[in-house]
C-alpha cells in the first residue's frame, strides 16, 4: 500500500517525534529544578505534565512511524491503526497524570503552603513557554504535509502546554505578590486543563480505532466521485468507515448489464483508482451490478437502492 516515496515521510515523522522528546526533556529539567528548589506546586505540576508528554512523544517516536511500513503477511491491510493507537496512549497517559496532579493541588489547598518567592520561578516558566512554542511551531510545520494524528496530538499538547504554563505563571506571581494560595489554585487549573486535553485526544482516536463512520461530507465526496464516471447508472450499499486514519470504501455500483467482462473490468479499475486518489482514502472495494436487476436483500428489508 505504501510506496518507496513513503520512506521520506517516515523519516520526517520520526524526526519530529524525536524533537518532541528532546524539547519536553529540556522543559522538565528547567521547571522541575526550579519547582523543587523553591517548593512551587504550580511548577512541579507543569513539569510533571511534561513527563507525560515525554513518555507520549517517546511512544510516538518508537511506534508511530509504523504506519508508513508496507503491508505484510501479518498486516495485510497495512499498519494504519498503529498511529491512532499511539495517539490514544498519549491521551490516556495525559488523563492519568492530570488526575494525579489534581490530587496534589487539592492537598496543597488544604495543607500548609510553603513556596519561596523567587524571580527564578518566573524565568523557568518563561523559558518553558518559549520551548513549547518553538516545539509547537516545528511539529505543526512538519505535520502540514504529513497529516499525522499522532503529530497532531503532540502539537496540540505543545500548544496547551503554553496555556497551562501561563496558569502556573499566575500562581508564581501570586507568590511574589504575597498570595501563596494562588500557587496550588494554579496547579489545580493546570490539572483540569491537562485532563480535558487527554480526554479529547483519546476520544478522537477511539473513533479511528473502532472503524466508526466519518463525517457525512466524506460520504458525499465519495458518492460524487463515483457519479463522475459516465458508465455509472446507480450507486447503492455504500459503506465508508475508518481503517486507522484512512477511509475504507465498500460500494455496489450499477452499470449497463450489456457490458462485456473486459469493459466492466475497465470501469471497475477506473472507479477504484479514482477513489484511491481522494484525500484520506485507502482501500476501496467496488462491486459492479447490472442496473435495474435489484438484489435479494431489497425484498427483505427495503434496503437503500441509491445514494444521491
Amino acid at each position: 500500500m505504501w510506496g518507496p516515496w513513503e520512506s521520506g515521510e517516515k523519516a520526517r515523522f520520526q524526526r519530529a517525534a524525536g524533537v518532541n522528546v528532546i524539547g519536553n526533556a529540556v522543559k522538565i529539567a528547567a521547571e522541575g529544578a526550579a519547582g523543587l528548589a523553591f517548593g512551587s506546586i504550580a511548577l512541579l505540576a507543569d513539569a510533571a505534565h511534561s513527563v507525560a508528554d515525554l513518555v507520549a512523544s517517546a511512544v510516538v517516536f518508537v511506534w508511530g512511524g509504523s504506519r508508513y511500513d508496507d503491508a505484510d503477511e501479518t498486516h495485510p491491510h497495512g499498519h494504519q491503526r498503529i498511529e491512532p493507537l499511539t495517539a490514544l496512549f498519549v491521551g490516556s497517559t495525559i488523563v492519568v497524570l492530570g488526575l494525579l496532579l489534581l490530587r496534589e493541588s487539592v492537598l496543597g489547598l488544604v495543607g500548609p503552603i510553603e513556596v519561596a518567592a523567587s524571580p527564578v520561578l518566573v524565568a523557568a516558566l518563561l523559558f518553558a513557554m518559549a520551548d513549547m512554542y518553538l516545539l509547537y511551531w516545528y511539529t505543526d510545520r512538519v505535520n502540514a504535509t504529513l497529516g499525522s494524528t499522532a503529530l497532531t496530538a503532540l502539537a496540540a499538547d505543545c500548544l496547551n502546554d503554553i496555556y497551562t504554563t501561563i496558569a502556573a505563571l499566575v500562581g508564581v506571581f501570586g507568590v511574589l505578590l504575597g498570595f501563596p494560595i494562588l500557587d496550588p489554585v494554579a496547579g489545580a487549573l493546570v490539572s483540569v486543563l491537562v485532563v480535558y486535553q487527554g480526554v479529547e485526544i483519546a476520544r478522537e482516536n477511539v473513533t479511528y480505532l473502532v472503524g466508526a463512520a466519518p463525517p457525512a461530507a466524506d460520504r458525499k465526496r465519495v458518492t460524487a466521485a463515483l457519479r463522475e464516471n459516465p458508465a455509472v447508472e446507480g450507486v447503492h450499499d455504500l459503506t465508508v468507515y475508518y481503517d486507522g486514519t484512512d477511509l475504507e470504501v465498500e460500494v455496489h455500483v450499477e452499470v449497463d448489464g450489456g457490458m462485456t467482462l473486459r469493459e466492466a473490468h475497465d470501469v471497475e479499475t477506473e472507479l477504484v483508482t479514482g477513489l484511491r486518489e481522494l484525500e484520506d482514502v485507502g482501500d476501496v472495494h467496488v462491486h459492479l451490478d447490472p442496473s435495474g436487476v435489484g438484489e435479494w436483500k431489497d425484498a427483505a428489508d427495503g434496503g437503500d437502492r441509491d445514494v444521491s
